[in-house]
């Protein structure tokens, strides 16, 4: 039995009703955040701990990079979803520095030129983006101790920044600029500026309130000098280049020689040896020669009179750096040495020595920290950092991580060990333990594991490719491995391209040898079916040979893909504007009833949900009292046959409400479940498999749970850095959780002293959960001292009632102490590892070991079963 939650106070305001709210402003979602952490380290379960599983071995996107003035050893690296990451010995170890702040999205990082311990951080993903996640921050924050200490600076309300410059000469003079919300209009976007470090902003530049600016460059021989680019978001006529020779207190609108019209995004650099040469590197949106190329793309300017006059300066044609996608990108730099030379950034990079005229690739030649089978250099270049002390040194960040090259962009070094991926999709089978996990993931394809792998195990990553494409990445999202045949795993792609993969073929190349394309096709002159950028399939419980797919209809295959037939008319809804590149409305999310075939809901982008339960012959929409949102999850009962459940997500509306729904009489009414959960979107919600009224929900701030059906929750985030998490599952015979997060790889939470922390334990002052039994496993490798250091290890978890230290004897059947560990607990569950090693510090033997836990309120006896090595 589970006890039910005790009451505790409700500490934000309850939830969203089924009418549609508007955006929510950086004001509440900080109280928000503050709301989940105040929850998070409540009692029982403030002291959890989660495991973080990876992967490295696939980088992650980065959108920033500082590096102290000087100092060559430390860089700083902003991911874009994944916080921020400092290592001080040139890339081989990093530390995440900014992990329980009120936002894991990172827009710039900026370190004072004069003083190395003054870093600052301006939130919000810089590359908003109309096919995907982009998420926002709540403005800026200090440090002035190099990162181990961080206050917030105000801007909240800014949703992302796109630049933070700070003047070289005081480093309390601050300039950022702000792109603003990405979907509403608001007023706090533009250039801001502080003279007292933070503590009070002006309003330097505002051009209206769909108009942010995505960049500011300074001039390097005088600080006053600014250029900032004004970028109408998402598209517009609004933007462009403005100038301020007077240190931000008035600007100039300059647009001698540049676009008119419709012009998006920019970057913007001034030459360090030239001042007067500035460039801009732009995404001119004026309409194409052709269909193919409906847009002009990306085009470079050049000045050479300090911003007054430009001219179009690229002879080449650089449509394919980015073709009409630059809202992602526009990254420009000049060589310190030389003003003739500039790198620019899209989905290639490239690199230009006469001025911006010709351009030809940067180097591609590669290796890796740790080895893939990827052998390309990845695509979405979105950050480039030149060391002004050795201009053959460059540091170059994109979506499959951060690389650096000593000569000059030649070949690179891919720092591939920083554990930042993000994930959309997980998935665990139900082999023996060590248990396989599958993870669908942001342009860096599809992964798997072992379930025991962990980010500590610091000499290798465990994780593997279930695919990689020719650019060794890949987007890619539900990963389900064939429940018969362990051997076979399904994937996709955006847009619905499905594939079935053989892990033992010979390729690891989508679209090669061991895959199988099970894409869906019309009938002969019938239309195509449309796929959302994500796609939901599953497999169906009743067969492991049949799968259903949503797009604009629901289709069915009865032979693993190789032939689908439509069982849905066209379901989907209407979609304009930027939505349409989504691209049309499409089902996001499906589930099928455990308790008879052909019962199967399906969710859309624009918030319907619709029921057949007879196998597709006929459809209803039960939609009425359910918000227009898009559908995060859909999920039918495992323990109740008229129960289904439903998650929204407001952020295409810039609405961080948490939308969470349940019906108990197969659709027909909603009741509101969000009860105290702070305002987050949440991404998915989940039933517990062995206990009917719990549920799990993982939100934009963690993860939460409830055991009474969703009339309150509870935090059970713990350790977990503030983080997204979009998908999780249960793994029935280990009973662990599994966590996709959107930013900081997939991590694992032993789920026994949650469920089991009854009123008889409650009751006790000290108590020892069941400790799993332990497989002996170790690494094949060897340290330096010759000997073997184990990878398996015992986990102990302990209820205290109150607050102290906790001592742990671990003796041999026969008595003999093998060794004394210790913790300082916390009131609630608290978890201990033993290593497996004796107090010489040598590897135990298989056999039974008792637990002695004693503490100044109480004692508890128990015992561990070590396992031999297979």
């Amino acid at each position: 039995m589970i006890r039910r939650l005790r009451p505790f106070l409700l500490l934000v305001t309850l939830p969203s009703t089924a009418v549609s709210q508007g955006a929510t402003d950086g004001a509440q979602r900080l109280i928000a955040f503050e709301a989940h952490r105040a929850l998070t380290n409540r009692w029982p379960f403030a002291a959890l701990q989660w495991t973080a599983m990876g992967p490295k071995i696939n980088g992650g996107r980065v959108e920033a990079i500082a590096v102290p003035p000087g100092n060559t050893g430390t860089i700083y690296v902003g991911m874009a979803a994944g916080s921020l990451w400092k290592t001080l010995n040139n890339g081989l170890t990093w530390k995440a520095v900014f992990t329980n702040q009120a936002s894991h999205a990172i827009g710039d990082v900026a370190v004072a030129p004069s003083d190395g311990k003054i870093v600052w951080v301006g939130t919000g993903e810089a590359q908003p983006r109309h096919s995907g996640y982009a998420y926002a921050g709540t403005g800026v924050f200090k440090s002035g101790d190099g990162g181990i200490s961080w206050q917030h600076m105000g801007l909240s309300d800014t949703h992302h920044i796109g630049k933070v410059l700070i003047d070289p000469r005081n480093p309390n003079h601050v300039y950022v600029a702000a792109i603003g919300h990405f979907w509403s209009h608001n007023a706090e976007r533009g250039v801001f500026k502080t003279t007292d470090g933070g503590r009070h902003w002006t309003k330097s530049l505002f051009i209206n309130d769909s108009t942010g600016v995505v960049d500011l460059a300074m001039d390097p021989s005088d600080s006053r000098l600014l250029y900032a680019w004004g970028w109408q978001v998402p598209g517009g006529r609004d933007g462009g280049l403005y100038k301020s020779t007077n240190g931000g207190h008035s600007w100039r609108h300059i647009t001698a020689g540049l676009p008119r019209g419709m012009v998006g995004r920019a970057g913007l650099d001034v030459a360090p040896s030239s001042p007067n040469i500035v460039y801009a590197f732009l995404d001119n949106q004026g309409t194409g020669p052709t269909k193919e190329r409906p847009t002009i793309g990306g085009e470079v300017y050049r000045s050479d009179d300090r911003g007054e006059h430009w001219r179009k300066i690229n002879q080449d044609d650089l449509y394919t750096v980015f073709g009409e996608f630059g809202w992602k990108f526009c990254d420009v730099r000049v060589a310190p040495d030389n003003a003739n030379e500039i790198f620019i950034l899209g989905n290639r990079g490239m690199h230009s020595t006469d001025g911006g005229r010709t351009y030809q690739r940067i180097g591609e030649q590669l290796v890796r920290l740790h080895d893939t089978p990827g052998k390309a250099l990845h695509l979405d270049h979105h950050e480039i950092w030149i060391d002004p002390l050795n201009t053959n040194r460059i540091l170059l960040g994109n979506d499959g991580g951060l690389f650096e090259s000593y000569d000059r962009a030649q070949s690179w070094l891919h720092l591939n060990n920083i554990p930042a991926v993000q994930f959309y999709f997980i998935a665990a089978d139900t082999g023996a333990a060590p248990y396989r996990v599958y993870g669908g993931t942001q342009d860096n394809a599809a992964v798997y594991a072992p379930s025991d792998a962990r980010v500590e195990d610091a000499q290798d990553d465990r994780w593997r490719y279930v695919y990689l494409d020719r650019w060794t990445g890949g987007d890619s999202y539900v990963t389900i491995p064939d429940p018969t045949d362990r051997r076979i795993v399904y994937y996709e792609h955006q847009n619905g391209d499905m594939l079935r993969m053989d892990l033992t073929g010979s390729s690891v190349m989508s679209g090669g040898p061991s895959t199988v394309d099970i894409k869906p096709k019309p009938v002969a002159g019938g239309p195509e079916y449309r796929f959302g950028w994500y796609t939901p399939f599953f497999i169906s419980h009743f067969d492991a040979r049949t799968l259903y797919v949503g797009g604009n209809r629901v289709l069915k295959s009865v032979d693993r893909g190789d032939h689908w037939t439509p069982i849905s008319p066209d379901i989907s809804d209407s979609a304009t504007g930027l939505r349409g590149t989504v691209p049309v409305g499409t089902v996001t999310m499906m589930s099928e009833s455990p308790f008879r075939a052909g019962v199967i809901y399906a969710g859309t982008e624009g918030g319907a949900i619709w029921r057949t339960g007879d196998d597709g012959e006929t459809w209803n929409r039960l939609s009425a009292g359910l918000p227009k949102k898009w559908i995060s999850r859909v999920i039918a009962s495992q323990h109740r046959a008229a129960t289904v459940y439903v998650a929204l997500t407001g952020y295409r509306d810039d609405d961080a409400r948490p939308y969470l729904y349940r019906s108990d009489d197969d659709g027909l009414t909603w009741s509101s479940i969000a009860a105290n959960l702070p305002a987050a979107s949440v991404n998915v919600v989940k039933e517990d498999p062995a206990h009917a009224d719990v549920l799990y929900v993982g939100t934009d701030y963690g993860v939460y749970i409830t055991v009474d059906r969703g009339r309150a929750w509870q935090s059970i985030s713990g350790n977990l850095p503030t983080t997204a998490v979009h998908d999780l599952v249960i793994q029935p015979t280990e009973r662990e959780l599994l966590i996709a997060t959107y930013g900081l790889g997939a991590w694992k939470l032993d789920l026994s002293p949650v469920t089991q922390l009854s009123d008889s334990v409650r009751a006790k002052s000290l108590h020892l959960f069941q400790p799993k039994d332990v497989r002996l496993d170790y690494f094949p490798w060897e340290t330096v001292l010759g000997d073997r250091r184990g990878r398996a290890f015992a986990t102990l978890h302990l209820f205290a009632s109150t607050s102290g230290r906790i001592a742990v004897t671990v003796k041999t059947s026969a008595g003999l102490v093998v060794r004394t560990l210790s913790t300082e607990a916390r009131a609630g569950v608290n978890t201990l590892a033993w290593d497996l090693l004796d107090e010489e510090k040598k590897e135990v033997g298989p056999g039974e070991y008792r637990l002695e836990v004693r503490s100044k309120s109480g004692s508890a006896d128990g015992a561990v079963r070590l396992l031999p090595m297979r």
